[in-house]
């Protein structure tokens, strides 16, 4: 089986590039799901407070036999929790939670810029977390270009990664290159668009090219562009196929054919407009 690149971020931590994700996972179902994808071979696991299912990716974790050290973990602060007490404290409930010494990544999940707490002051609650050692690279969700510039202008510690909604039906182009100008990574959630592009007839088309299934092409084509993913699924063997990515790999025509398809359609909402505080 081949083996999963990493991603150096911006601070020199290495992240695997595919992961596993819990989004939508139940609490219930999340230990199993989790155990599966690491006896798959995943060694990044994407969760966040909003999913209610820590305790249970950090149960997973604990009892896969997989050394701590060997698992990329990720988690996002809640979006009620914005204020620097609340982040401090919401940050202290996540280790609590995994039951773990420290986090691999901590993200802001979503700017809010409608809600009274400006976002600058989470992230400089952000960096107090990153200095005190507990968490090893610190990052920002569902940003766009000027709430970065803001971060870059008003505070010392540059994001290490922004994770948004990118697939093929929104490439998100510019705000990747604004990454990738910036030393930030581009994580991608919804990297399949909850299955929608995977009917496309330009993805059937490439993967009956390539005889691969269309969310490996799908997939693939996040990795050849550098986009770091983690797909979700609690069946066994989609899980093992979402793994099967790094064996084979996409021309420029197919490349090319992929990122055609983009529509700026988006599955989520507007991170100008999204200011829900659950």
């Amino acid at each position: 089986m081949a083996s999963v690149p990493t991603v150096r971020l911006n601070n020199g931590v290495e992240i695997p590039q595919l992961g596993f994700g819990v989004f939508q996972i139940p609490p219930d179902d999340t230990v199993e799901a989790t155990r599966v994808a690491l006896e798959v071979g995943y060694r990044h696991i994407d969760t966040a407070e909003m999913y209610g299912n820590e305790k249970e990716v950090g149960r997973a974790v604990r009892e896969s036999g997989v050394d701590r050290s060997e698992v990329f973990v990720t988690s996002k602060l809640n979006n009620g929790f914005h204020a620097r007490d609340d982040a401090l404290k919401a940050f202290d409930q996540t280790l609590r939670d995994l039951d773990f010494d420290y986090l691999d990544l901590f993200l802001v999940h979503w700017p809010l810029p409608g809600i009274d707490v400006d976002y600058v002051e989470t992230w400089k609650a952000m960096e107090e977390i990153y200095a005190s050692g507990r968490c090893r690279a610190i990052g920002v969700s569902n940003f766009q270009p000027h709430h970065l510039r803001r971060l870059f202008a008003e505070s010392e510690v540059r994001p290490a990664v922004n994770q948004i909604e990118v697939h093929p039906y929104l490439t998100q182009d510019d705000v990747r290159a604004f990454g990738a100008d910036h030393q930030i990574a581009t994580e991608a959630w919804s990297p399949i668009a909850q299955g929608k592009v995977l009917d496309d007839p330009a993805v059937v088309r490439v993967a009956e090219r390539v005889g691969r299934t269309p969310a490996q092409v799908v997939l693939r084509w996040h990795v050849q562009r550098g986009d770091i993913v983690f797909p979700k699924s609690v069946t066994r063997s989609r899980v093992e196929e979402n793994f099967a990515l790094f064996d084979f790999s996409l021309d420029d025509d197919a490349m090319g054919d992929l990122s055609a398809l983009n529509r700026d359609e988006r599955i989520g909402p507007d991170p100008d407009e999204f200011n829900y505080i659950p």
